[in-house]
């Protein structure tokens, strides 16, 4: 899944780059989009992307997770929040994109998506996955709707971030799930080792 996210957001980012058909279609729609729904629930949706809203969730839970005695996962949801700006500021000043309605420019990948899928996805690891994941779905989804509608970000911007965050974190669970099997196979071993010499 990690790779897939990565190819496409590499496929997305290139055609992002070269101002490519799909960029050109990208735009049609997002004009097409800009400015239906309510404007208060997509100005809302919007605003759950923004750093003051979206990082409170995170450090709560990551406080809790640290009180529940998990402070390792507390420090993975702590360091991947902190690749956003690392991993999205320098796309931003590389590829330049303009905005919609707008010339200023650094609009692809799109920052308040990246926020939002980590900070409320890693927030709804750290406290509940089963009841809080599809939760954190519905905010980062709310989010990069209300970012389009409003006229904010194209969509490929939003689609962008949900693939390098999606590479990013799969990557991240991936080699944690690596490390946390070769740990269970090393303990098996020194487990069924005394066994063995009492056989011999």
């Amino acid at each position: 899944m990690a790779l897939l996210s990565l190819c496409a957001f590499v496929l997305v980012t290139w055609q992002v780059a070269v101002r490519g058909p799909l960029a050109a279609l990208d735009e049609r729609a997002g004009r097409a989009l800009a400015g239906r729904g309510p404007a208060w629930l997509t100005e809302l949706g919007a605003d759950l992307g923004n750093p003051p809203v979206a990082l409170p969730v995170l450090a709560a839970a990551a406080a809790y997770a640290l009180w529940r005695g998990r402070r390792r996962a507390a420090l993975y949801a702590g360091a991947a929040m902190a690749l956003v700006p690392a991993l999205v500021v320098p796309l931003k000043l590389l590829l330049d994109r303009p905005g919609p309605f707008t010339d200023a420019t650094g609009y692809y990948p799109s920052g308040h998506t990246a926020t939002s899928l980590v900070a409320y996805g890693a927030a709804a690891l750290l406290v509940h996955r089963r009841a809080l994941v599809p939760v954190a779905a519905v905010l980062t989804a709310a989010t990069g709707a209300g970012l389009v509608l409003r006229g904010y970000h194209w969509p490929l911007d939003v689609a962008g971030s949900l693939l390098l965050c999606g590479a990013v974190l799969g990557g991240a669970g991936a080699v944690r799930a690596a490390r946390a099997g070769r740990a269970g196979r090393a303990g098996a071993g020194r487990a069924a080792a005394p066994g063995r010499q009492r056989q011999s």
